[in-house]
């Protein structure tokens, strides 16, 4: 069975008792989902209160819930809830279906710590301090700004990034948008995914 830590930080979630054993502890293999056994295609390392600052792991939650390695499917049922109920404000940028390994959240406060080039920081302190007006899809306000891949295929472009036109979303809105580009990316190995923390910041995809 899985440890009440597991439980407690992700209930309904069945995890595979290999797992979970010393063996995996000892090693530090990742409690997985049981869809893992037979689904090979799509799966994600889900560290959601961790931050890595130029490689360096720092909790954004104490404690911070365990990493686990799930499937498309669990990830986006723990993930999504978790977006809808962040109140601040995300530019998120849609990844590359082709190159991306991970998905991550870095707060406004952390960009340069967390490695983004001056110029890149700048651009996108820029873009959350607009004003977003209201979602596109209902009458709430925006606290999302999702950037297709097609706008900014590259990160490293700050001017792309400073001119993106984007969809202006509500939380809601902007999580579905983000669910809606997972799913259409057939196969991937995600090696970080995190949740959103602080006041604002920024989806990233490397």
């Amino acid at each position: 069975m899985a440890n009440p830590a597991l439980e407690t930080a992700y209930p309904g979630i069945d995890f595979r008792r290999r797992t979970l054993n010393w063996w995996a502890q000892l090693t530090r293999v990742p409690p997985e989902c049981r869809h893992l056994e037979t689904e090979h295609g799509w799966m994600a390392t889900y560290a959601p209160d961790t931050l890595y600052l130029r490689g360096e792991a720092s909790a954004r939650r104490e404690p911070p819930r365990p990493e686990i390695s799930i499937c498309r499917d669990c990830l986006l049922s723990l993930l999504k809830p978790e977006l809808v109920a962040y109140p601040g404000r995300v530019v998120a940028f849609e990844p590359s279906p082709e190159v991306f390994s991970q998905y991550f959240f870095v707060g406004a406060s952390e960009f340069e710590p967390a490695g983004l080039r001056p110029e890149v920081a700048a651009a996108l302190q820029c873009r959350l301090a607009e004003n977003w007006g209201s979602c596109a899809e209902c009458s709430r306000p925006a606290r999302w700004l999702w950037v297709a891949h097609s706008e900014v295929p590259n990160l490293d472009e700050s001017e792309q990034i400073r001119t993106a036109t984007g969809r202006q979303l509500c939380a809601t809105h902007g999580a579905e948008s983000l669910c809606r580009a997972f799913r259409g990316i057939a196969e991937a190995n995600l090696f970080y995914v995190n949740v959103p923390y602080g006041k604002s910041g920024t989806y990233l995809w490397i």
